[in-house]
């Protein structure tokens, strides 16, 4: 059986005001010496979507958070990390304008009974599309929350059944430098295409999804559209964002920041307040739109796997959470 060979790799995640010119220069260096040249009916056809359309959406089993306020749409679409259309955290809002996310296809291929490419309106026509309101924990030490809507990824990856043999699942982001300023030009902060990667259970796991949409509506270009991965528990570079591919491999996949900087940024990247980053605390973060706006949020505590410990604490039974980080 061959082994999964990952693409040319990468990343995406970045930086809030006071962590952000650190890390900003970590990213310059690097790239100095580089070269890189829901009930069916919700659609009928991948053609017709366009970004922010209603989408027809159906109760998610998950409760929102009680404690905690729904960041506005605003917030959410105006503040946010997609290196592909720059690096400042207003760039892919300003920048994404030419992005044209349909209609769209993507690959699961790999180790599979029915490898398949899959279009858009398949997602949105085949499975009713949940509300799903979740937490978001940036590694950056910041935070929102969300109302996304999505399907579960299990129910995407069983479409191609994977095999016995599978354990994880690589995921590979969308590489068009015409559409994407990030992506063209000298000094790239990384290479592309961004790559990530799950543990096949935790893949699998009810809270993962694939969101479509957010605020009852198909997503933003600078929001990842058409179709981002979601895990709440994780840091949210985890959240790959407009997939093209999904690959079920026996081998630990690429991540794209943890190759770009292995000592900061694992593999696992599960929301832990007690393992700090190596340049910042991750004992608690500040809240996106709260007490001040985006640079002026309430701090709060941060919570083990960002409060979703009960569903979840079991899939890293016995395992060094400060190793495995």
């Amino acid at each position: 059986m061959s082994a999964y060979k990952p693409p040319h790799i990468p990343a995406s995640q970045i930086t809030p005001e006071h962590i952000y010119l650190k890390r900003r220069t970590l990213l310059a260096g690097l790239a100095a010496g580089a070269t890189f040249a829901a009930a069916p009916g919700a659609f009928a056809a991948g053609e017709d979507l366009s970004q922010g359309e209603a989408l027809k959406t159906v109760k998610g089993p998950i409760p929102a958070p009680a404690d905690r306020k729904v960041t506005s749409y605003e917030d959410i679409t105006h503040y946010n990390n997609f290196y592909e259309f720059g690096t400042g955290k207003e760039d892919p809002y300003r920048n994404s304008g030419d992005f044209q996310p349909y209609p769209w296809t993507f690959e699961i291929d790999g180790m599979v009974q029915k490898p398949q490419r899959v279009d858009i309106d398949t997602l949105l026509t085949k499975f009713p599309l949940e509300d799903r309101t979740y937490r978001m924990r940036c590694v950056e030490a910041w935070s929102m929350v969300i109302p996304w809507v999505g399907i579960p990824l299990k129910s995407i990856l069983d479409m191609a059944e994977p095999t016995g043999s599978a354990k994880y699942v690589a995921f590979q982001t969308v590489v068009r430098p015409e559409q994407m300023p990030g992506q063209r030009g000298f000094g790239q902060p990384m290479p592309w295409p961004y790559v990530e990667g799950l543990r096949l259970d935790e893949a699998n796991h009810p809270l993962t999804i694939i969101a479509v949409g957010l605020y009852g509506k198909t997503l933003l270009n600078q929001s990842g559209a058409p179709m981002r991965l979601v895990v709440p528990w994780k840091y949210g570079f985890k959240g790959i964002k407009s997939i093209t591919k999904m690959t079920l491999t026996d081998k630990q996949p690429p991540n794209s920041w943890n190759l770009l900087q292995p000592s900061e940024y694992g593999f696992y990247a599960n929301v832990n307040p007690d393992v700090p980053h190596p340049r910042w605390s991750q004992a608690s973060e500040r809240v996106i739109g709260e007490g001040g706006g985006f640079f002026g949020g309430e701090r709060i505590p941060t919570l083990m796997f960002n409060g979703y410990g009960d569903e979840v604490a079991s899939l890293y039974k016995g395992m060094d959470l400060a190793k495995n980080y």
